[in-house]
């Protein structure tokens, strides 16, 4: 059975730009409605890397990204936002209220302005090519972490030479028995400070750097990965003694029914104007990693700024006849909003 809502913004995305641009639109006395295609609230954060420490936030010298999700969630707790959870925009139609959404569950929200914070839209793990991978998917094959205590004690073999291989590789180093690191070549793509962090272990002998190597087969049994083959450009082999193999090459990008409304695309992404986030639609923003613009740095602090700028940018369009003055939270406070509204089924 359809549901309808009404709201003043629809947030598209739940990830920590999304949650923090309902905060953002609180503030400003506006009712959010949220949207994600994920069954949990914190998009890649949760799915991909929730126990990956983060350092870029401002005041907070380390996090947990699950961390900051969750004071995320707290932050907004009292502008009761609704969320949408598993599922997806599938249709988007222009009315003379603002924008009528359509999701895959048949739940129908009338919003004023809608902001798409949706990260790199739906997104997968970029998958080796290994013969027979599926069968050790299920056990033994992470593309992401929830628990690192799962690897106490046991070999891993991350592959990967950007961020998220880096930073795992340090972070599972004093709990596993043995970490090796594959990767087709010597130089990393990471945080200079982590790849320094990654080679003082490596001299340490804490883990070992398997460069320049690739990843060539699997063997094991019941879903129980027994070793890793890899192979260098001459086609020298090496096996590698592996309880898990953690892949991180990487996320692969689909924006979906987003590619199909009109909006300004470069190179998958959704061009805005940086001053209003506003995309080339009347009342549609977009922030994030998903919106571009020159000299775009995507980091969370970065989509927490435009998240505050397209939440400014909505409440002039929701309220053009009525002046706003902008008041800094440590004078206004928090501000309640009157209308209360239970979360979505």
């Amino acid at each position: 059975m359809s549901q309808f809502h009404q709201s003043d913004v629809a947030i598209i995305g739940a990830g920590p730009v999304g949650l923090f641009a309902v905060f953002e639109c609180g503030m400003m006395k506006l009712k959010c409605h949220v949207i994600d295609a994920l069954d949990m609230v914190g998009g890649q954060c949760m799915a991909l890397y929730p126990e990956k420490p983060i350092y870029d936030i401002p005041a907070l010298p380390e996090i947990k990204a699950a961390d900051l999700i969750h004071n995320l969630q707290q932050q907004v707790k009292s502008f009761n936002p609704v969320f949408h959870l598993n599922q997806n925009v599938i249709q988007l139609e222009k009315n003379e209220a603002g924008w009528l959404i359509v999701t895959s569950t048949q739940t129908k929200i009338q919003a004023k302005v809608i902001i798409i914070a949706a990260g790199v839209g739906a997104f997968g793990p970029n998958k080796p090519p290994l013969k027979d991978l599926e069968l050790f998917e299920a056990k033994s094959v992470d593309y992401h972490i929830t628990n690192k205590e799962k690897y106490r004690g046991k070999k891993v073999v991350i592959a990967g030479g950007g961020d998220s291989a880096v930073d795992w590789a340090i972070n599972l180093a004093s709990i596993a028995a043995k970490v090796y690191v594959v990767h087709r070549r010597a130089k990393f793509r990471a945080a200079p400070d982590s790849i320094d962090k990654l080679h003082e272990l490596t001299k340490q002998g804490v883990l070992e750097l398997v460069t320049p190597y690739q990843l060539q087969g699997l063997t094991g049994h019941d879903g129980h990965i027994d070793t890793v083959i890899v192979e260098d450009m001459d086609g020298h082999k090496r096996t590698l003694e592996a309880d898990y193999l953690l892949p991180f090459f990487g996320l692969s990008m689909n924006l979906g029914p987003i590619a199909e409304w009109g909006l300004s695309l470069e190179n998958k992404y959704i061009a805005v104007d940086p001053s209003t986030m506003q995309t080339n639609a009347d009342a549609i923003f977009a922030i994030g990693d998903v919106a571009t613009y020159k000299n775009k740095l995507k980091l969370i602090l970065v989509g927490f700024a435009e998240a505050a700028q397209a939440a400014h940018q909505a409440r002039s369009i929701i309220y053009p006849s009525e002046a706003f003055h902008f008041e800094y939270s440590t004078t206004s406070g928090v501000p309640q909003l009157i209308t209360s509204v239970a979360p979505a089924a």
